[in-house]
């Protein structure tokens, strides 16, 4: 059986980081992705798709500390249907990705208006995009895209 999900988009808001009785960081975002395609009448037609990711343990710190409404982030996780009770005591669903890793895509100074600390460690030393991915599982996933793997990221086109 297989259960993963992977995305790219960007934050709809502000990670939220809460804290489990445990102590356990735990962080939600909201994350858009979005397709076009053209219609039978020959209209571009532009569709959003929002995502809840839920993000554990040093992971969800980073995120916290480093992403912001707007940012560019790569999701890899599997698909997790939990049952809640609102206020009301009305039982609720809710399908989220459990994050078991997470990349910041955006590069220094990429989004306007936004300093980007994503790319800077304790004492403004620089941290590789590397750096930033944490899995959960304490793995090495490797990385996230070929071009990271061959060095491509230099090619000028």
């Amino acid at each position: 059986m297989l259960n993963k999900a992977m995305i790219i988009g960007r934050l709809g808001r502000d990670p939220e980081l809460k804290y489990a009785a445990s102590g356990m960081p735990i962080a939600n975002l909201s994350v858009a992705t979005d397709e076009s395609y053209v219609d039978r009448d020959g209209q571009k037609v532009e569709r959003t798709e929002w995502h809840r990711v839920v993000v554990f343990q040093r992971q969800a710190e980073n995120c916290s500390t480093y992403l912001s409404k707007g940012s560019l982030i790569y999701v890899e996780g599997s698909l997790q249907t939990r049952k809640w009770q609102d206020p009301q005591g009305v039982e609720r669903y809710t399908t989220e990705i459990k994050a078991n890793r997470v990349q910041f895509l955006d590069r220094k100074g990429a989004r306007e208006g936004a300093a980007d600390p994503a790319h800077q460690g304790e004492g403004g030393q620089r941290v590789t995009q590397r750096q930033q991915t944490v899995p959960a599982t304490g793995d090495d996933l490797g990385p996230a895209f070929p071009s990271e793997a061959s060095g491509m990221d230099d090619v000028p086109f």
